[in-house]
């Protein structure tokens, strides 16, 4: 549940604040810092949502779990930094998203609560991808959604860093001013 509550702010947070108020890839290159390091943080969390409701990462696999969760919090204190100088033109940081980021760091810090306690004791079991604990379908089903949501947003966001137009359309249809 704990994985869902993130996936749910995470895709607020990119449909609301990255593609409809800020229209971050339309800016492209501009924003590209800061869009490199979402989709890296996105091909994390998708690896999370693929992989977490369906296996263990057992043995030296949890240690390279916990390196990549490392990695992913490494990404997101340089996205909280970069994000203010990148977006100066464009508008800024919202405090309301600040807010958001805010929510989603504390949800993410009960994952971790619950999720390294776990991760300890697959490190024990045998090297490789053990068999997860039965879990709901709709849990399964809405984390393979998350995952595949989140991995094609890192693929938009690093296409479209690197200027490829294609990646920076705007997704939201804008009613034009008439003056």
């Amino acid at each position: 549940m704990i994985m869902i509550a993130q996936g749910v702010l995470g895709a607020f947070d990119t449909i609301y604040y990255h593609e409809y108020v800020y229209r971050l890839p339309v800016h492209g290159p501009k924003v590209g810092g800061e869009l490199r390091l979402h989709a890296f943080r996105d091909f994390v969390y998708g690896l999370l949502f693929l992989t977490l409701p369906f296996v263990k990462w057992q043995g030296v696999l949890a240690v390279v779990l916990g390196l990549l969760i490392i990695l992913e919090i490494c990404i997101t204190i340089w996205d909280f930094n970069i994000e203010v100088t990148e977006r100066a033109d464009i508008g800024g940081v919202a405090n309301e998203e600040r807010g958001v980021h805010l929510i989603m760091a504390v949800i993410y810090g009960f994952f971790l609560a619950h999720l390294i306690p776990n991760m300890w004791s697959w490190y024990s079991l045998p090297t490789g991808f053990g068999s997860q604990e039965a879990l709901p379908s709709w849990i399964k089903i809405a984390c393979i959604l998350f995952g595949a949501g989140v991995v094609s947003s890192g693929v938009r966001d690093l296409c479209a860093s690197r200027g490829l137009k294609f990646f920076q359309t705007d997704l939201f249809v804008r009613a034009e001013s008439k003056r």
